[in-house]
């Protein structure tokens, strides 16, 4: 079952409305992700996993997506677990938030969200000194300059006390026209030091003055760059397969799971392969029971995670026949989403370890096994 089945009473375009919904559900979801990878006991955003998890458990079945319904619900009883035992060490929660986004994403044929990129950060310290070349204004010939103004004539000094000629003031130029920066006094130079010969301010060539560096210095070549590239997509991250069995082959696998809930059977897989225990999974009850019944197990007692109703053949039909053709050889612990005392108290009868009721949480589950197995 992919998921995208359509109930026929929907109304025409309610779907499409559900699924634009999704994709901003599907963002959030993914920056919470990144959240619980940065701090896994951020209770915020638990919390907020916790809402919009139990939203789409709720409303996917009704759009005919009952898969993601299942899958959101095993994600909910999860954080709910994650929430009650905020420091309990597990497996790693950003990771598996980004796994939820990435199937739920596939399920509902969207796109995968990608984390939004981290905002720039201010700037500390004063700004930066602009260059010369762009504070300095732009100065046009003129088509007709003015005459340059000859200097007033100095009174000569007395005599007996010699002083330096000081040099001539700057021009001045007529009302209206263009300001003239004076032309700074030359120094005396400490050392005998060749001086470049000065520019007369009285050519007709210049109708400004400037000082003498800036009237040498030539406008700097632009300097051509290349337009950067653009920025590389992030590769989106690929869901795993639906089932992965980790026991390799020839191997005595640790756990046997026979789930035909195809969002719970990818859950638990994950949470399996993340700790490490060898594991294979079924989807068929009738499948299972010929597998289960030729299996060399070398003496171990492999954990059996049975689901009572399956297709084919029920998991009260398969511990039956396990019982009578090979006995004590596998611990059945039954998982169903039938959870009244009545039918607990049936499985423990039919010679079950232990019953869990869907929707199971991760947590929880993986601390039993945890405790099943031995390790």
């Amino acid at each position: 079952m992919t998921g995208h089945a359509t109930p026929p009473e929907l109304p025409p375009g309610l779907l499409e409305e559900y699924l634009a919904g999704m994709r901003p559900v599907l963002a959030a979801l993914a920056g919470l992700a990144e959240r619980l990878a940065a701090a896994r006991t951020d209770l915020a955003a638990l919390e907020a996993l916790r809402r919009e998890t139990h939203k789409i458990h709720g409303s996917a079945g009704s759009f005919g997506f009952m898969e993601v319904s299942r899958l959101a619900a095993g994600m909910e009883a999860t954080v709910k677990d994650w929430i009650s035992w905020p420091g309990d060490p597990e497996v790693d929660r950003g990771s598996l938030t980004r796994w939820f986004v990435a199937r739920l994403a596939e399920m509902l044929g969207l796109e995968v969200p990608r984390p939004a990129a981290a905002a720039p950060r201010p700037r500390v310290g004063p700004p930066p000194r602009p260059s010369q070349a762009t504070t300095r204004p732009t100065q046009q010939p003129l088509q007709n300059p003015p005459p340059p103004v000859p200097p007033p004539k100095q009174p000569p000094a007395p005599p007996a006390t010699p002083t330096r000629t000081s040099p001539p003031p700057a021009p001045r130029a007529p009302a209206g026209g263009p300001k003239v920066a004076p032309a700074p006094p030359r120094p005396a130079p400490a050392t005998p030091k060749a001086e470049p010969p000065a520019r007369s301010p009285a050519k007709a060539d210049l109708p400004w003055i400037l000082a003498p560096d800036a009237a040498h210095a030539e406008p700097p070549a632009p300097v051509e760059r290349p337009p950067p590239a653009p920025p590389k997509p992030a590769p989106a991250p690929s869901p795993p397969p639906a089932v992965a069995p980790s026991a390799p082959a020839g191997a005595v696998p640790e756990i046997v799971f026979v789930e035909d809930d195809a969002a719970l059977a990818e859950l638990l897989a994950y949470g399996l392969g993340t700790r490490g225990y060898r594991f294979v999974a079924y989807r068929n009850g009738r499948e299972a029971l010929q597998e289960l019944l030729a299996l060399d197990v070398r003496g171990t007692h492999p954990l059996l995670l049975l689901d009572v109703d399956l297709p084919a053949l029920d998991g009260y039909s398969i511990l039956d026949a396990l019982q009578r053709a090979r006995p004590g050889t596998y611990r059945v612990v039954f998982t169903t989403v039938h959870g009244t005392e009545e039918e607990q108290l049936r499985g423990l009868e039919a010679g079950a370890l232990d019953y869990l009721v869907k929707p199971i949480s991760l947590r929880v589950a993986l601390e039993k096994i945890k405790r099943w197995v031995g390790r």
